[in-house]
């Protein structure tokens, strides 16, 4: 137990994290954090998955509350409870619209909690706007768990606010990002972050961020040390208050294998993953997988498995075979990333996946693919510079179809060349801020978590007075 837990012992947090293992990782983490400051934390989840949240806390006292998640939703598939699982991206919005029939069970079963034993403040992922709604009602504070980082929230609120992409002729033409002029932008990097104006994800969409601008604050999985006149320029300008307490991945137990993995056998690995919600196409994988066989580079590459099926069957294991392989189910990355002799990573820039790369001192080869990806890969490329696009050859940082000429092109460099070694040299200097971010009581992160509970326990204790 911490030194400092006592003067927290008598709160009790609400966490309520989105249905995605991207989404629910980072919140786990958060859990530690609170736990060891001696905090009392309950988890709410639904039915489909409390096993993974579960064990990934068992050895902690976080009591996690289920709630049947709908069965009847409007496009989605019965059983289906985890955007990982969802047939298409596309019904992603459908997904979150489902969530809020949950709200009148949630409601019942958080006002029994607070019966019980009184809630300081919830803190519930952005997708969930509606949790707002019942934590007002049960007079709970309401903080954001927010997925991205704050270079992506602040180039966009510039960008939309002052209409920049309105002028632009093309969706690859660079525009300058007048309030960051040191950054520039295109259409392309935005337009998997917005939904349809015309189409029916809007209401959410705007529902989300709606409540989002009305709960008191935001806690984000970055540190001070990386984004800090992201950090800065948000908290001087804007409310709710931004609150980084990250990297949440270094908040895990430090668990070493019983033994050494049988792909590592002394040799530099780059590892490949596109996390587990981009849809890949059979023929930009089979792309991939020529550029990886042609580059004889050693590699560790994670995929769906109804993703392997397409190259696969073209005996593309025995082609490589004794220096990469393939991993057809879903891994923990934090383990891998760690070992010494990962020294590169073929990444989606997901914002957890580029955070845990950063963390262990690899560095990335950025191939961004939906979502706000294409600006994280911007923030890992030109911001912080840790990592090479995977395709040069366009302003925006999102790929159009990559060939394998040019991704091998790409992984040479990466793995071997002299571009692959500044970013190896910076991404480890980085990793060591990261570090220092969450050391216990004099860390930036951990500082920023102890300010954030003290105004909001004070708050709440003002409220009752």
């Amino acid at each position: 137990m911490d030194t400092n837990s006592s003067k927290f012992s008598i709160h009790h947090v609400v966490l309520f994290p989105f249905m995605s293992k991207g989404h629910i990782i980072p919140i786990l983490n958060l859990a530690r954090l609170l736990l060891r400051r001696g905090m009392a934390v309950t988890m709410f989840t639904t039915t489909g998955n409390r096993p993974f949240i579960s064990e990934s806390l068992a050895d902690t006292s976080v009591c996690i509350i289920d709630i049947p998640f709908p069965q009847n939703a409007p496009e989605i598939p019965p059983g289906v409870e985890s955007t990982d699982l969802l047939p298409s991206m596309s019904l992603f919005f459908s997904f979150c619209k489902a969530t809020k029939q949950m709200q009148p069970m949630v409601e019942e079963k958080l006002q029994g909690l607070v019966q019980a034993q009184p809630v300081s403040f919830m803190v519930s992922d952005g997708f969930l706007w509606w949790t707002l709604e019942s934590a007002t009602k049960l007079g709970l504070p309401r903080l954001v768990f927010s997925g991205m980082n704050q270079f992506v929230s602040c180039v966009s609120r510039a960008v939309f606010e002052d209409r920049l992409l309105d002028g632009a002729e093309s969706d690859d033409e660079l525009i300058t990002v007048t309030r960051f002029p040191w950054i520039k932008v295109t259409r392309n990097d935005f337009n998997t972050v917005m939904p349809n104006p015309n189409g029916p994800t809007m209401e959410v969409f705007i529902d989300q961020v709606k409540s989002m601008t009305n709960s008191l604050g935001f806690i984000v999985n970055s540190f001070y040390e990386l984004e800090k006149v992201y950090i800065d320029n948000w908290n001087s300008e804007k409310i709710p208050k931004v609150w980084c307490v990250g990297p949440l991945c270094l908040a895990e137990p430090e668990l070493e294998p019983q033994k050494k993995p049988f792909w590592i056998q002394g040799c530099s690995v780059l590892y490949v993953a596109f996390g587990s919600q981009a849809e890949v196409s059979s023929k930009q994988l089979q792309q991939i997988a020529k550029g990886l066989q042609e580059s004889k580079a050693n590699f560790l590459w994670v995929l769906r498995k109804k993703e392997s099926e397409s190259i696969l069957d073209e005996g593309f294991e025995e082609k490589v075979k004794g220096r990469g392989i393939v991993v057809k189910q879903w891994v923990d990355q934090r383990q891998i990333l760690k070992y010494q002799c990962i020294e590169g990573f073929l990444s989606h820039c997901g914002w957890n996946s580029a955070l845990e790369s950063i963390c262990y001192g690899v560095p990335i080869l950025a191939w961004p693919m939906i979502a706000e990806q294409a600006l994280n890969a911007r923030m890992v490329v030109e911001e912080i510079k840790v990592g090479l696009r995977v395709d040069s050859t366009c302003n925006g940082m999102k790929p159009g179809f990559v060939k394998w000429d040019g991704l091998m092109k790409m992984l040479k460099e990466l793995m071997e060349g002299e571009m692959g070694k500044q970013v190896r040299k910076r991404v480890k200097e980085v990793a060591e801020l990261a570090k220092m971010a969450m050391a216990d009581s004099d860390g930036s992160s951990w500082q920023t978590l102890d300010m954030l509970i003290n105004e909001l326990c004070n708050k709440k204790q003002d409220v009752r007075l």
